[in-house]
């Protein structure tokens, strides 16, 4: 994964890494908010010798430094603790004040640092006052003239201070390191979700698994329930320029053969292809076509209902002959797509749509539009669509960004090799508006791919 992968996953996952950055800020928020303040006080001990001769002098000097160490150590026994909490009149045990206190002796010095942590600022100082006292007197103590050759003295240098500004919790840090983790995190799990995502996301990814490119890229519009149909939409919307860019598209994706009959099917039900299919219609429609819309799906058949016209005559009641196509093609006024609906429902719609009947029928629907568009069930669950699909000029396979499956793309695919039909393109449905530059929609004949002529057409929403 190259730097320009990475940033495309960036702008795909960007609710991921900001959820998660969210969550971090929103947890170091709520840890700064909760937890208790803590303040410091420090006081500064300093170790000296008590003798008056050079030599010596600087002998005890040596002694002190290297005791020093020694002394930071014994700050926290268990003799000075107890001491500090009788003069204080403290409740705490002695290992629960040890825990308060820190002794550390400053870099190449004989000074020891001593730091109290506490809740209240008053108490952190009065602890700190009464322990450096106490030590300094251990120290003298243990280090007494009649038990050691070169006597070592300890003073407080520095009074225990007093500050009312905690040292935690530190919440401005707190917050941007939590902030920098939660984008860390988040950037890597969007990484991770992109590896093991294996849905059709790209131009590359359909021309890879398909062998052909993406005719259109429909962006994902919410009110496509409450306004599925083209006219419900004004015409600079971005999903009726899609569609415009799909209608211009067809007339380049076979130069010679000049297809005009088009199977629109999916991989799997709920891509939108029957959707797709009625909208297709509409924009050629628009454009001046003479076109015609064909429920092909014979076992969930919905275009009647989206376009609001009858749907007891159609496909099936003509090709068994109950009633004639002139009198079986409706139109819908409100677009000027001329409609055949797929009739009832048989119980062998697979075996209607395989027979000869079907493949004439088509090859006459051919001749009498500009364009026909054949709305197919899904290809997987079935065979109707691939057996559409070869009685008509070729097939338009829908996928559903971030849904479909490379897998199920590959698999859909196949059907329609199967069965030596054509499959002209792949319509990429609901993706993303921000991912649309990554679909570019390319038609040519191989004749024109060769010689690198033809058009590009691209959606930018």
């Amino acid at each position: 994964m190259d730097f320009k992968d990475l940033m495309r996953t960036a702008r795909r996952r960007w609710k991921t890494i900001v959820a998660l950055f969210l969550v971090a800020l929103v947890a170091a928020g709520a840890y700064s908010f909760l937890v208790t303040p803590q303040y410091q006080s420090t006081a500064r001990v300093f170790i000296s010798t008590d003798v008056e001769d050079s030599s010596e002098a600087i002998a005890a000097s040596l002694v002190s430094s290297g005791r020093v160490a020694s002394y930071a150590d014994l700050a926290t026994s268990r003799e000075i603790m107890l001491k500090v909490i009788k003069e204080l009149g403290l409740k705490q045990s002695p290992e629960e004040l040890a825990s308060q206190i820190k002794a550390e002796v400053e870099p190449l010095t004989v000074i020891i640092d001593v730091t109290v942590t506490d809740p209240d600022p008053k108490a952190a100082q009065l602890i700190a006052e009464a322990h450096s006292e106490q030590l300094t007197k251990f120290i003298t103590r243990v280090d007494a003239p009649d038990r050691a050759a070169t006597p070592i003295r300890a003073t407080v240098a520095d009074p225990a201070s007093y500050s009312s500004d905690p040292v935690s919790p530190r919440t401005l840090l707190n917050l941007v390191v939590a902030g920098l983790i939660g984008l860390v995190i988040g950037f890597g799990v969007a990484v991770l979700r992109e590896i093991t995502d294996n849905t059709v996301k790209t131009a590359e990814d359909v021309r890879k698994i398909s062998g052909v490119g993406v005719v259109a890229s429909i962006g994902y519009d919410a009110d496509v329930p409450k306004h599925p149909l083209l006219t419900d939409l004004n015409g600079f919307a971005p999903r009726a320029e899609a569609f415009r860019v799909l209608r211009t598209n067809l007339d380049y994706l076979d130069l010679d053969a000049q297809p005009k009959s088009f199977v629109i099917t999916s991989a799997l039900p709920g891509e939108g292809k029957t959707t797709t299919s009625t909208n297709l219609a509409v924009a050629l429609a628009q454009a001046g076509r003479r076109v015609l819309l064909v429920d092909g799906d014979l076992r969930r058949p919905r275009i009647a209902g989206l376009l609001g016209l009858e749907g007891r005559v159609g496909l099936t009641t003509v090709l068994v002959g109950k009633t004639s196509l002139v009198d079986s093609i409706q139109q819908h006024t409100e677009t000027g797509v001329d409609f055949l609906s797929g009739g009832p429902i048989p119980p062998n719609p697979t075996e209607v749509l395989q027979s000869n009947a079907t493949r004439d029928l088509i090859g006459k629907l051919r001749d009498m539009y500009d364009v026909v568009i054949i709305d197919a069930p899904p290809l997987l669950p079935v065979a109707d669509a691939a057996i559409l699909a070869r009685a008509a000029d070729g097939a338009l396979l829908v996928t559903r960004h971030g849904k479909t499956t490379k897998e199920q793309l590959h698999d859909a695919c196949q059907r329609i090799e199967q069965v030596d039909a054509k499959l002209y393109g792949v319509i990429v449905n609901m993706a993303p508006r921000r991912s649309n530059q990554d679909y570019y929609y390319y038609y040519a004949d191989e004749d024109d791919a060769a010689n690198k002529t033809g058009r590009w057409v691209s959606l930018k929403p």
